[in-house]
């Protein structure tokens, strides 16, 4: 596998991991109808200051579809960790401008189960709609799946209107319904595109700001980048810092071995096939040239006897 097709395949994987949940929501075969009902499951966390909190879905054809997500107490309005902790009979709600889900049943031990009922808001469709967000026509799959399957998306990922006005208010152009839900997901808002527009990325769109988000590329590992004596790099070349851990401490190892004329790809290269201080001098007193190519060859060569 080349270089950049693995590469396509991390990225793809890490965005997957957290578009899951919007796969869900396409997957879910509802009829069109203001109410949907099914089961969850709730656990608290590791610290027991959050609760997990599992939705699950059943299709007509008898298929399970399910999602999670971690929520503060202060989120489920009914509910507290010393009802949980206690156990018995519950009732508690997500109250969201999407829409409400009004959950019953009970704990035991730290967890629970129960039913939820979620009623859509129509006053946020239209409000979105006002917006050019159309939740009605506009599909995360682009398979016409029914407005209330991205509502639930919208309540569960506290999806607003003050998110779409914030997105708006960037210029980021024309965004659709499942651009929300990245945004949520992600945590992505004008204050962030400011930070890269700030860092030299002023033409990023959603799937790159994604990526930032995903491999932790802010304004602060920007200036990091360029105190390496790597300026005015591609954004790309930022992801693949990230994916391959290059930091200073590597950069300074290396280059003090004499290895001072690098590029991004160059240190990427090294990562890829480990060769570090000690591989350097080793090949260096075997004659090897300091030549990035030269040390791969070595490398490889030291792999296969």
């Amino acid at each position: 596998m080349s270089k950049k097709v693995w590469l396509r395949f991390v990225i793809s994987l890490a965005v997957f991991a957290g578009l899951a949940f919007m796969g869900w929501v396409a997957s879910s075969n509802a009829t069109a109808q203001n109410v949907m009902t099914s089961d969850w499951t709730a656990s608290l966390q590791n610290d027991s200051a959050k609760i997990n909190l599992n939705l699950e879905r059943r299709s007509e054809k008898g298929g399970r579809n399910q999602m999670g997500q971690t929520y503060d107490f202060a989120d489920l309005q009914g509910l507290s960790r010393e009802q949980v902790l206690r156990g018995g009979p519950v009732k508690f709600s997500l109250v969201r401008e999407a829409g409400t889900i009004n959950c019953e049943g009970s704990f035991q031990n730290g967890k629970g189960s129960g039913t939820f009922r979620f009623t859509g808001n129509q006053s946020f469709v239209s409000a979105m709609k006002s917006r050019g967000f159309d939740f009605e026509e506009d599909s995360v799959s682009n398979e016409g799946r029914h407005s209330e399957n991205k509502l639930f998306a919208a309540a569960t990922l506290n999806v607003t209107t003050a998110l779409a006005d914030d997105l708006s208010s960037a210029g980021f152009g024309k965004l659709r319904v499942d651009d929300l839900f990245k945004a949520a997901i992600f945590k992505i808002d004008s204050g962030f595109m400011r930070e890269m527009k700030s860092s030299g990325f002023a033409d990023l769109g959603m799937e790159e700001l994604v990526k930032a988000r995903i491999f932790k590329i802010d304004a602060g590992f920007a200036r990091q980048v360029s105190q390496m004596g790597f300026d005015k790099e591609p954004f790309e070349s930022l992801v693949k810092m990230r994916i391959f851990k290059i930091t200073p401490e590597f950069i300074t190892e290396v280059r003090n071995e004499g290895l001072t004329n690098l590029s991004v790809e160059d240190i990427v290269k090294l990562r890829i096939f480990k060769i570090d201080s000690e591989f350097i001098r080793q090949a260096r007193a075997d004659g090897v040239p300091l030549e990035v190519e030269r040390l791969v060859q070595r490398r490889i060569g030291v792999a296969r006897n």
